[in-house]
C-alpha cells in the first residue's frame, strides 16, 4: 500500500511539474506561425522545409495523414502561381500556445482567403501543431488541421 501511495504521489508532483509554463517562447512561436502562413499562401517551399520537421505527422482537414516529404513533393508538383490562378492569404486568430520547456503545443483558428476569378471564399479551420525545439529552432513534428462547417446565417422568422 505504501508502495502504490509513493508511486502515485510521485507521479502527481511530475505531472504536477510538466504543467504549461507561461511560453517564454510565444513571440518566437507566434512569429515562425506569422511568417509561415505568409509564405504558406506563395507557396514557398523554404518556408515550409523551415517550418516542418523532418519526422512530421500531418493529418489534414480531409483526414489524409502525411509526412514532410509528402509536403514538399505537393508543393513541387504545384509549382510557382501563374496570372489567373487563385491567390490564398493565410491568417491566424486566436492563437493560444502552451509550452513544456522544449515541447510547445500552438493551436489557433486558421482563416483561408481564396480569391479566384475576383469571388472570394474565406474558410476556417482549428488547427493544433506540436512544436519541439531542436539545434535552437522551433519546428513542427505534429499537425491536426479541422474544417470548421460553414453555418448558414439564420433567416429571422416575421
Amino acid at each position: 500500500m505504501k508502495q502504490i501511495l509513493l508511486s502515485a504521489t510521485l507521479l502527481l508532483c511530475v505531472a504536477g511539474g510538466l504543467r504549461g509554463q507561461n511560453a517564454p517562447d510565444a513571440g518566437e512561436l507566434t512569429k515562425l506561425l506569422r511568417d509561415f502562413l505568409a509564405g504558406a499562401g506563395r507557396n514557398d517551399s523554404a518556408m515550409h522545409d523551415r517550418f516542418w520537421a523532418d519526422d512530421l505527422i500531418y493529418t489534414s482537414a480531409k483526414g489524409r495523414r502525411k509526412g514532410k516529404a509528402d509536403i514538399m513533393r505537393e508543393l513541387r508538383e504545384e509549382g510557382s502561381a501563374k496570372p489567373g490562378d487563385e491567390t490564398n492569404v493565410y491568417t491566424a486568430e486566436d492563437v493560444r500556445i502552451q509550452q513544456y520547456g522544449d515541447t510547445a503545443i500552438v493551436a489557433f483558428r486558421l482563416v483561408a482567403t481564396t480569391e479566384k476569378a475576383g469571388a472570394k471564399t474565406i474558410t476556417n479551420y482549428l488547427n493544433t501543431g506540436t512544436f519541439l525545439k531542436r539545434n535552437g529552432k522551433w519546428q513542427a513534428v505534429g499537425w491536426q488541421a479541422t474544417a470548421i462547417p460553414n453555418t448558414p446565417t439564420p433567416t429571422p422568422v416575421p
